[in-house]
């Protein structure tokens, strides 16, 4: 039986309008400015020197600049979304702190136009609860992981039961580790 997913039920896009991502991007900078707490967190996802890290649904770069330092020069972020004023605050963030270890870049639905095994980690942070095809992006997150890559997932604004039961009712990803802020999934062999 799968659960309802009701902040999505009768959504007719994924992607949010302007003026809702620039009050999310003003309610975050508020956040992080009296609350810095995603350097924290992101260090338990398993991030090291040289990785390459896809941002998926990166949407204004909180995580994407702290992937960056990271995963240091020797390493990749890739910084993802479908909305385009996304790609133009993450271009400036990273701009402004002139980082050169990470290339935003513009998708359309859930194809990242990146090459097969890609990343050693994929981030889908705070997104998942929107996305309308879980199995769809989930095979497209295991088709840019590495083999011995890990996926880091988070509820976002749905229950945890309805995050592992998509994740599992998927068929491609095996939770490895579930903490109470974010899942580690290994792509299942076939």
């Amino acid at each position: 039986m799968r659960l309802p997913k009701p902040l999505v039920e009768g959504r007719k896009t994924e992607r949010m309008s302007h003026a809702s991502f620039r009050m999310m991007v003003l309610f975050f900078d508020i956040i992080d400015f009296f609350y810095p707490h995603i350097a924290k967190r992101v260090k338990r996802f398993g991030i090291g020197e040289g990785m390459t890290v896809v941002d998926y649904g990166c949407g204004p770069g909180r995580y994407t600049i702290n992937f960056a330092k990271l995963v240091g020069e020797k390493g990749k972020v890739y910084a993802l979304d479908i909305h385009e004023l996304a790609i133009e605050t993450v271009k400036k963030r990273i701009a402004k702190r002139n980082l050169r270890n990470v290339q935003s870049i513009l998708i359309e639905g859930y194809n990242s136009t990146l090459p097969d095994e890609t990343a050693d980690v994929v981030c889908a942070i705070d997104m998942f609860f929107i996305i309308k095809n879980p199995t769809e992006f989930l095979a497209e997150l295991k088709r840019i992981v590495k083999r011995s890559g890990t996926l880091v997932i988070d509820d976002g604004h749905q229950p945890r039961s309805v995050t592992r039961q998509e994740i599992l009712d998927s068929g491609l990803w095996d939770i490895s580790e579930e903490t109470p802020d974010h899942l580690k999934c290994k792509p299942r062999r076939n």
